[in-house]
């Protein structure tokens, strides 16, 4: 098994409802979603009233995934980010 190395200040943070995907300013760098049997999605917003930044639609199935990149700058959130999820069971975000 080879070594995990992270860079400094980056960061997890994993959801299970709509809700505030950190406290403060941030950059989603990726996402993993596991989906529900239902079609769903995941609509990034600038704080819970904010600016979409990206919606992301999921297909239908119980535990289907996706791995979202966002590239090594990020989606940056100049508040802080929040998700609302509709037919997901979690998502597990990287950030810096």
């Amino acid at each position: 098994m080879g070594m995990i190395y992270t860079t400094e200040g980056v960061s997890t943070s994993t959801i299970t409802a709509t809700g505030d995907v950190t406290s403060g300013p941030a950059r989603v760098l990726s996402m993993y979603i596991i989906g529900e049997a239902n079609a769903g999605s995941v609509v990034l917003k600038v704080s819970s009233g904010g600016a979409t930044l990206a919606t992301i639609n999921t297909p239908a199935g119980a535990t289907l995934t996706q791995n979202i990149d966002f590239g090594s700058e990020g989606l940056n959130f100049k508040v802080k980010p929040n998700a609302t999820l509709t037919n997901i069971a979690s998502v597990f975000f990287v950030i810096g």
